[in-house]
């Protein structure tokens, strides 16, 4: 490794106090580049060229690697060019005129209604407190679409019975209201009981959910849980706590809510992150088309 790439991991460790992890990823990134440098005979990385760098990308598209990850090492030498210039070991940053590669869109993975009716109506939850806790949990992702962290932080005090909504402590500690039913207003209330009985009212940290022993709930062991009964219903490849969200939003979209309530439910920062959601699955979107043109059907007979 060049003696200028030393210098930046030591930045990004003493000054910067990046975790370990994020040292050796940016460390492995640049030994590739340096590697690829030396490889080509293009000379030392600090001393390169805008285009030494576009060759680079080229090859590692090349290679079959994904898009995204291919930014993440251009992110990786873009950073540390920045350093050279800033610390004026280098008077020109080759990166000003090198872009991210373009990353395709991915329409985001969701429960079907039947598959989230089947997990919630018709699989077996023990009729104690973690069997009561597991299937409010999941009626809580459905029926708000809060994300895992807000969900596992959430307190009594957040949840207000009165006027039928929960206060959610989302990202950059923005807070935003998530109105519920009646329906989830008899299931919390119900879940409360229980565990009141089971721990007492004075649990720790004020938290709504508890682990069979009394302790705050960790994300890992709600990962468990919803992975464990979305397997159970649906072959989907993602059975993570942020398809129950991504479930929440599609089932909005399809029956008529506008894209701006969805995204203030969702706590999103813009609308962008919103329109992910503005799709149909084709099951639905092909029932749409027979039924509305007209040839659809009389061409068919």
């Amino acid at each position: 490794m060049e003696e200028s790439a030393e210098l930046f991991l030591k930045y990004l460790t003493y000054e910067k106090r990046c975790s370990p992890l994020t040292v050796i990823a940016y460390r492995s990134d640049l030994e590739l580049f340096t590697s690829f440098m030396q490889q080509k005979g293009y000379g030392l990385m600090c001393d390169c060229k805008a285009r030494h760098i576009r060759r680079w990308i080229m090859h590692l598209l090349s290679t079959g690697m994904m898009a995204r990850s291919v930014n993440r090492k251009i992110a990786s030498v873009r950073s540390y060019f920045r350093f050279l210039c800033n610390e004026e070991l280098r008077e020109t940053n080759p990166c000003t005129i090198i872009f991210n590669v373009k990353t395709p869109k991915k329409l985001p993975i969701f429960l079907h209604a039947d598959d989230v009716d089947l997990m919630l109506d018709e699989c077996n939850f023990e009729d104690s407190y973690e069997g009561v806790r597991d299937r409010t949990i999941l009626q809580l992702f459905y029926l708000t679409g809060m994300r895992l962290a807000e969900l596992v932080n959430l307190t009594d005090n957040q949840i207000d019975f009165e006027n039928d909504y929960i206060l959610v402590n989302g990202k950059r500690s923005k807070q935003r209201i998530i109105p519920f039913t009646k329906f989830l207003k008899t299931i919390l209330n119900a879940y409360l009981e229980l565990r009141n009985a089971e721990f007492g009212k004075e649990v720790v940290g004020g938290r709504l959910f508890l682990t069979n022993k009394g302790e705050p709930i960790y994300p890992k062991l709600v990962y468990r849980i919803v992975h464990k009964h979305i397997e159970m219903v649906s072959t989907i490849t993602k059975k993570s706590p942020h398809i129950m969200r991504h479930t929440f939003a599609t089932v909005l979209l399809n029956n008529g809510a506008e894209l701006m309530a969805i995204k203030e439910l969702l706590g999103h920062s813009s609308l962008a992150a919103t329109q992910i959601y503005a799709h149909n699955d084709f099951e639905h979107l092909n029932k749409e088309y027979k039924q509305a043109h007209p040839w659809a059907k009389n061409k068919e007979e």
